[in-house]
């Protein structure tokens, strides 16, 4: 099993560790599931992790705040293990982040359903014209008689054409650009909601293009303000910024088990592992992964303790430990040899799994430039 000694770090406390412990052990019991169907196996991750209680983990009671470095754990620990399992954990935190910060009583109905594995939730925030530039969002909610009407597509949206519930940022026009953002909250069965396209990716995981076509909403349906849309985003975000660098950290944590497995396996001339390149290879990754960690737990920490924001933290921690985790299992494909790319095999699934980290939830770039802004402030 990986290193686990990062959990008697200082960032960490004893709730932390029994938690790490008990998902441990949870996770060699569950994770049997069968990928074949990706829609399906994500339902059934959804209803498995809600029936064993991590799903409560994804949102906050009335009065509560999100503990990121739980999510950060969890995360880790579901990405060691499998990649579909922490994508199905994610996408309920981030899609009903919104409602979790400032959604009223009667949107956080749809809470309680998501935290149990009832339902499954989306964020919807990407457009076909927008990619990366969120305040350039094109599709439009107006007020109506009768409520806002929500005309538009969103694209490459997580859980699309299977979630039950998705929170879509749209323009209502108050301002210019990001000032002139909204959040709602739309159900599945909204008419004039279709599912334009199924996106098909190098790591399978639901994924669709969507179209938003006169869909009449409640005015009950506006999450926190007219306006606030972006912000509201930018806030979500940043609580779970740090947990994409989690889930690359568990990607690259098993790609180290798998490498030094492959090296120290007995050959007539002896193991990989009396090389000395292999053992300077394992120390470079060894050092990547404890300083993506220090890195993932640090901002997670700081966010956990207080700070009003960790917008560079949490910036930091995803770029670093999302490049970092592909060079580990790039490394970790290279000591396996042909084997590292057979279809199948450990650490193949991995270097499909890593590439989306370096891209959603702010691509690698981004986040450069978010850190790079911080320091001129």
């Amino acid at each position: 099993m990986s290193d686990r000694s990062f959990l008697d770090w200082p960032f960490l406390e004893a709730r932390h560790r029994d938690l790490a412990a008990r998902l441990e052990e949870w996770c060699g019991a569950h994770l049997q599931v069968d990928h074949g169907d990706v829609d399906a196996a994500c339902r059934s991750l959804v209803a498995a992790l809600g029936a064993g209680g991590w799903l409560a983990h994804t949102g906050a009671g009335e009065g509560e705040r999100l503990d990121i470095r739980t999510l950060c754990l969890i995360r880790e620990t579901l990405a060691r293990h499998d990649g579909l399992a922490d994508f199905a954990f994610a996408m309920q935190g981030l899609g009903m982040g919104a409602v979790s910060l400032f959604g009223s009583p009667e949107q956080r109905r749809w809470l309680a359903r998501t935290r149990a594995g009832e339902a499954i939730s989306a964020f919807a925030l990407t457009e076909p014209g927008s990619g990366s530039d969120a305040a350039n969002c094109t599709c439009a909610a107006e007020l109506v008689a009768g409520g806002w009407r929500l005309s538009g597509e969103k694209t490459y949206i997580s859980n699309g054409g299977i979630a039950d519930i998705y929170l879509v940022i749209a323009r209502t026009g108050e301002a210019p650009g990001a000032k002139g953002l909204s959040a709602f909250l739309m159900p599945a069965g909204a008419d004039g909601l279709s599912v334009v396209e199924r996106i098909d990716v190098m790591a399978p995981h639901p994924l669709a293009h969507l179209r938003l076509d006169g869909v009449m909403l409640p005015e009950s349906a506006l999450v926190g303000r007219a306006g606030d849309g972006f912000r509201i985003a930018m806030t979500v975000l940043d609580h779970f910024r740090p947990t994409v660098g989690a889930a690359a950290l568990g990607f690259a944590r098993r790609a180290l088990d798998e490498a030094l497995a492959r090296v120290r396996r007995p050959r007539p001339s002896g193991p990989l592992a009396d090389y000395q390149m292999v053992q300077g290879h394992l120390a470079d990754m060894a050092v990547e992964i404890d300083a993506a960690a220090l890195l993932v737990y640090r901002s997670a920490w700081a966010k956990d303790m207080g700070a009003a924001r960790i917008t560079r933290e949490a910036a930091m921690a995803k770029l670093f430990a999302t490049e970092a985790a592909q060079r580990v299992i790039d490394m970790a494909v290279q000591l396996h040899g042909g084997d590292g790319v057979r279809s199948g095999t450990a650490v193949e699934s991995l270097y499909r799994e890593i590439r989306a980290l370096r891209i959603y939830e702010g691509a690698s770039d981004v986040q450069r430039l978010v850190i790079a802004r911080s320091l001129q402030q």
